[in-house]
């Protein structure tokens, strides 16, 4: 079959300098034989390609009537999620006298620091301690002068204390780097890395962390009720860098961050507009759509399951790649040459913003397993034994190393704390009905709406990049900054990390059906894709597209008759 290039997007180039930020001249799709779909940007020399007719082997093609596979094919509505096989085996902690040396993901060198924690022979099973008094996470954007006068004194604390000590500062953002950067490999599968993102371990994993960290600053200051704050990003008055971490004569401080963003509204787009209101509303639209619209199962959202054995990166969940990845960039600091400290993986755990960000992410695992409306997502709870008996070591506030089972910390409120009831104007908040009807491209299972799943399948990234592109089901002339639109359908997005050969492949699912709601579908039997890069140059390639059947519908809400 001749192979048939296809600009989806035309937009203008930015003159933005941080790469994550800069708009692509355009987007293209390559439909090679070996049926494989290259994301990159292009520079301006192919804008000729970008509208108007396609020479082609075939002869010369309409662009707006090309249609991708409808025959089937390499977008057939074949089902992508094959059924699970029997149970293998949990991840195992991590065996501290073998942790190695770390890799600078961005560079592929190994990292000049030591990134392993102290080695202790004593490991106890850790048992959560009965719950007196429930601590309560508060919204950083309201905490009082006397809360940050309590926060400050437990990081200066903190990093007075001995290097050697494992609640020193530096050895806690050393967790993450071992646990992210490659220091660790998993227990008995020779050197097959152990790695806590791009799968189902990533909320639990930061759980623990966080826990054992607000414990240590609560010892440190006698004060055995403080609680983290949670940067509130995700609501409109929550959507700067809080003021405390500003001040360069506080312990919250951290130079390396973008000093272009640190009192600039966040972008969770990474869209590059600089309309505060418009962000904004991009910004609720993300929201939505990764707490609410855009899953169809459990895995959607948390990740894909990563068992003892398996490669790393099977795949992240929706708010994994979002708003989490999109904040760790926007804080990043372009000036340091692997975005440090926010940025990179290693160097994440420096700054003290990054605590109060994934406390923020932390909130959102219990906001959508316990406060979501039950028939907008199907069952929230992984039961698999693989998840549940996943094992990590941390040292607790009185430096014991202890080994903890992810089974403990699915419940917060058994781990002791609980977060100040902020308002959700992501919860029902609806981009405006799109009026135009839709040029369509990808064949639909039926007419209409439809319980659907967008299928974008054997992702393959470099994993060294920093890589995001954002989807969109509508018409190709709509302006892709304003993600308010209904059309805006989800993203994929990484942080440079580690892997054996530089490269992962996944697989992401969107639900269609609310989207389809929106719009005006109802005679349709195929949609337009879009997909649009947020980062420059290659790294991407993705195998196919195409739309299933929901295997796993919503179920109906209970009436209260």
């Amino acid at each position: 079959m001749a192979s048939l290039p296809l600009p989806l997007h035309t937009a203008t180039p930015s003159s933005q300098s941080r790469p994550a930020f800069a708009r692509p001249s355009y987007f293209i799709t390559h439909a090679k034989r070996c049926n494989r779909l290259r994301v990159s940007c292009t520079d301006a020399r192919n804008k000729k390609e970008a509208s108007g007719d396609v020479e082609t082997p075939l002869g010369k093609v309409d662009r707006r009537n090309m249609l991708l596979g409808l025959g089937g094919g390499l977008y057939s509505a074949a089902n992508l999620i094959s059924t699970p096989g029997a149970s293998a085996n949990p991840i195992k902690a991590p065996e501290l006298d073998k942790c190695g040396v770390a890799t600078n993901l961005n560079t592929g060198d190994k990292l000049d620091m030591n990134c392993c924690p102290p080695i202790s022979e004593n490991i106890v099973d850790y048992q959560l301690p009965p719950v007196f008094q429930m601590k309560v996470r508060p919204s950083a954007h309201r905490v009082s002068p006397e809360y940050i006068f309590k926060y400050n004194m437990a990081i200066e604390r903190m990093k007075r204390l001995p290097k050697d000590d494992p609640r020193n500062f530096m050895q806690q953002a050393n967790i993450h780097c071992a646990y992210c950067n490659g220091a660790y490999d998993q227990p008995g599968q020779g050197t097959l890395d152990l790695q806590v993102h791009n799968s189902w371990l990533f909320f639990p994993f930061h759980r623990w962390y966080l826990y054992f960290y607000e414990r240590i600053m609560g010892r440190l200051i006698g004060d055995p009720t403080f609680a983290l704050p949670f940067w509130n990003w995700d609501n409109p008055k929550g959507m700067t860098i809080p003021p405390m971490f500003l001040d360069p004569k506080s312990a919250l401080y951290d130079s390396k961050r973008n000093q272009n963003n640190l009192k600039a509204v966040l972008d969770l787009g990474m869209t590059g507009n600089k309309d505060p209101l418009q962000v904004v509303s991009n910004n609720l639209t993300i929201m939505h759509t990764e707490m609410v619209r855009g899953n169809a199962n459990v895995y959607d959202f948390m990740g894909k399951p990563y068992r003892e054995g398996d490669k790393v990166d099977p795949g992240p969940g929706s708010a994994e790649r979002g708003s989490h990845t999109a904040v760790h960039v926007f804080v990043g600091d372009p000036r340091e040459p692997s975005g440090e400290d926010l940025g990179n993986f290693y160097s994440a755990g420096r700054d003290p913003l990054f605590y109060c960000h994934h406390a923020n992410v932390d909130r959102m695992w219990t906001l959508w397993k316990y406060f979501l409306p039950s028939n907008k997502v199907p069952e929230r709870t992984i039961t698999e034994p693989d998840f549940l008996n996943t094992s990590f070591l941390f040292y607790d506030e009185n430096a014991q190393l202890v080994r903890v089972m992810v089974k403990d910390c699915v419940d917060n409120l058994r781990m002791g704390y609980d977060f100040e009831r902020i308002d959700l104007p992501w919860l029902d908040y609806r981009p405006p009905p799109q009026t135009a009807g839709l040029r369509v491209l990808i064949p639909k299972t039926r007419k209409g709406v439809a319980d659907e799943l967008l299928v974008i399948e054997d992702i393959t990234v470099d994993t060294t990049k920093f890589l995001k592109f954002d989807v969109f089901v509508n018409d190709e002339d709509d302006n892709v900054e304003e993600l308010d639109k209904a059309a805006y359908a989800g993203t994929y997005a990484q942080v440079p990390h580690k892997t054996n050969n530089k490269t992962a492949t996944t697989s992401i699912r969107l639900k269609l059906k609310e989207l389809y709601e929106d719009m005006d579908v109802a005679d349709d039997d195929t949609v337009l894709v879009t997909l649009v890069p947020r980062h420059e140059g290659d790294g991407v390639t993705i195998g196919g597209i195409k739309i299933i059947e929901n295997p796993t519908p919503a179920k109906p809400a209970k009436s209260s008759g």
